[in-house]
């Protein structure tokens, strides 16, 4: 039985997808109730119970005004969606088989073709201050084929939750439908796999209650509350006092005017009063206060935001006596970056390729899997130490995966110019004579080849104790001249004796071996 991504079967499958635009842009999309305008609490409150009982029109445009009209929380939102938008994404196959194959490639080709792919990735994370996020699949149907030629935003406003079918307009559905120009007020059901639905879900509960924004509103508002105040205050900070004083006897068009008069001097510094009238000018005090309760609650309610939003507040807030902000802490908590990629990620499988496969190559093939790779940078240096370690206590390691865990390519054996820097000042060794494989030379041959290489390594460590040194007079010196004089005085005080005892050795070694092997071939 096929069901649609919202788990409902379907009981008659078309052949072909819609290919009309259904929710298409309309003039009255772009008008707004501007529901912040005097936003109060009990009207905050009152944006919400229409939302908890379907009509999500207002808290729509709510958050929308909010995003528009808060720095900080257009900065953290951004910061939020841009962690995502800036991993890498790919589409893997199914399995590796080569049908499977075949269809990763026919969805790769239609995914990252489609117009204006990374908008629509963006559009559906603005499920993450709303709740949810709404698109529509533009379908065309060319050569026996179904691809997406577009994905548009539906705002979300233009979402009902309302099962307006039953008369009963406080029941509540999960199943959205969409404002269109046949149905303005109850919405239109939209047909399998036509509309994108992306959840955001914050805690258990109805998607209309989801948004990280209705976590933040309260503080929103108390912000708004303190900006203005203190708008006001700045507006007449360090401004004298105009008092006005008037007769026992002055009637009451004299005190309106003397009134006008005050207010006028305000803004005019300019103003006609009678004689029997008085204005007296008192300084304000010039000093700001300590305690700016303004600022104070404005930045207490940036702080509350900024925990749910990013899930943490050291990039948006330094610590006194530190440089900047605590570098440990990423700008977004990683927690937060992998469900965030992760339901993006769920959401294009089972809403954009699983159609685009379906009707392409029947409901039972297999859906290639969408892939954000959200995994956090690993600390190479942190990584080379655990592996240098390893490599001290002689634990085998492979090249091959060391190679692709630091992303450093192997050596070409091939390439007769490709040359193996060794861990000493020494002549770069040959990578044809390193890589020589057992099998090549004799069994005589082959002994000679570990005897030199044996050699090699214990050379290695002498000549880096004679040469320790050196180094630390070149990293110390501050010229040539230096360095030269230094290296006199180091040459008398070294000591070759292990070089040379290492050369002997070999050297008799060797002789050995030849000695030897001559005598068994003679007697043979």
């Amino acid at each position: 039985m096929i069901v649609d991504q919202f788990g409902r079967p379907i009981q008659k499958m078309e052949k072909k997808p819609e290919i009309r635009e259904i929710a298409a842009v309309a003039v009255r999309d772009r008008w707004s109730t501007y529901p912040s305008a005097g936003l109060t609490p009990a009207k905050l409150a009152t944006i919400f119970k229409e939302a908890d009982g379907g009509s999500v029109y207002r808290q729509a445009e709510l958050f929308e005004e909010m995003e528009e009209k808060d720095t900080h929380l257009f900065s953290e939102f951004q910061t939020r969606k841009n962690a995502v938008l800036g991993l890498d994404y790919d589409i893997e196959a199914y399995s590796k088989d080569g049908r499977d194959i075949k269809i990763k490639d026919f969805c790769s080709d239609v995914l990252f073709n489609t117009p204006k792919f990374e908008d629509a990735l963006l559009d559906l994370l603005d499920a993450i201050p709303k709740g949810y996020a709404l698109q529509e699949i533009i379908w065309d149907v060319s050569e026996k084929k179904a691809v997406i030629i577009g994905l548009n935003w539906i705002h979300a406003k233009k979402a009902v939750f309302t099962d307006f079918g039953t008369g009963m307009w406080d029941r509540m559905t999960t199943v959205p439908r969409i404002i269109t120009e046949t149905e303005p007020v109850n919405g239109e059901e939209l047909p399998p796999f036509k509309l994108i639905y992306h959840r955001y879900k914050a805690r258990s509960g109805y998607d209309t209650r989801a948004g990280v924004l209705r976590t933040c509103a309260w503080m929103y508002l108390f912000k708004n509350y303190s900006i203005k105040d203190w708008v006001r205050f700045a507006e007449v900070f360090g401004m004298p006092l105009r008092l006005g004083k008037y007769d026992p006897g002055a009637s009451p068009d004299d005190r309106d005017a003397l009134k006008l008069a005050v207010q006028s001097l305000g803004s005019d510094a300019a103003g006609i009063i009678s004689k029997s009238t008085e204005i007296e000018f008192v300084e304000a005090v010039k000093s700001a206060p300590k305690d700016n309760v303004y600022e104070t609650l404005a930045n207490f309610c940036n702080r509350e935001m900024s925990k749910a939003i990013l899930g943490q507040t050291a990039t948006t807030e330094g610590t006194p006596g530190k440089l900047g902000n605590e570098t440990a802490q990423d700008k977004v908590r990683q927690d937060l970056i992998e469900a965030d990629a992760s339901a993006l990620a769920t959401t294009i499988r089972e809403q954009i390729l699983r159609p685009l496969v379906g009707y392409n190559y029947g409901w039972d093939a297999p859906i290639p899997w969408f892939q954000i790779k959200y995994e956090p940078p690993e600390d190479l240096k942190t990584l080379s130490e655990v592996y240098g370690n390893l490599h001290k206590i002689n634990y085998p390691l492979s090249a091959k995966h060391v190679s692709e865990r630091f992303g450093v390519p192997l050596p070409d054996p091939k390439d007769k110019d490709d040359f193996i820097l060794p861990s000493s000042p020494m002549t770069p060794v040959s990578l044809k004579r390193i890589t020589a494989k057992k099998g090549r030379f004799t069994p005589e041959q082959e002994l000679l080849e570990d005897l030199i290489a044996s050699s090699g390594k214990e050379a290695q460590k002498a000549f880096s104790g004679l040469l320790a040194p050196v180094r630390a007079l070149i990293l110390k010196a501050n010229s040539l001249t230096e360095i030269r004089d230094g290296i006199y005085e180091l040459y008398s005080d070294m000591d070759p004796r292990a070089l040379e005892e290492l050369v002997a050795r070999a050297i008799y070694t060797a002789d050995l071996f030849g000695r030897s092997t001559i005598t068994e071939k003679d007697n043979a």
